[in-house]
């Protein structure tokens, strides 16, 4: 079995039905998914469908779509896969890369997310990217769902 490129893993004290919602709802994901460099938010819109399209837009008024993918799977309130790539990348799948989010219950009111990015050895800036970028997005939604509010960003 091959080594996944990227894993972090956090324990959040919640409930795999709200570690879920926070993953799916966009009003949600617009409170904790901030650019960690742009301080801007940003939310994966989609009907969550396996094969439907997903896009991880801003919410700055630009409405500029970042990534784009392809839900692989979704099974409630445990796993979330899709597929990441550039716009401009979309129609090469020799481009794209995977990212699956399993939760699972750990113990009494904790939460155990697993997120694994995958694909990534034939575009180490890409890897460079999400290696900083999901530590902070992650935080952020632990944060969020612990608290009420993300960690504070400055532009």
């Amino acid at each position: 079995m091959k080594k996944p490129d990227y894993v972090y893993v956090t324990y959040i004290a919640s409930t795999p039905e709200k570690v879920w919602q926070a993953l799916h709802d966009v009003d949600l994901m617009r409170e904790w998914w901030v650019d960690p460099k742009a301080g801007s938010a940003r939310v994966n819109v989609s009907d969550w469908k396996p094969g439907s399209r997903w896009e991880h837009t801003r919410v700055d008024g630009s409405n500029i779509v970042d990534i784009v993918g392809t839900v692989v799977e979704n099974t409630p309130p445990s796993r979330l896969v899709f597929t990441w790539a550039r716009p401009t990348e979309a129609e090469d799948e020799s481009k794209h890369s995977r990212v699956a989010f399993d939760i699972e219950a750990y113990a009494d009111g904790l939460v155990r997310l697993t997120v694994t990015h995958d694909d990534l050895a034939g575009d180490p800036k890409m890897l460079e990217g999400i290696s900083g970028g999901w530590p902070t997005v992650l935080s952020n939604l632990k944060t969020f769902l612990e608290t009420g509010r993300p960690l504070p960003h400055t532009a």
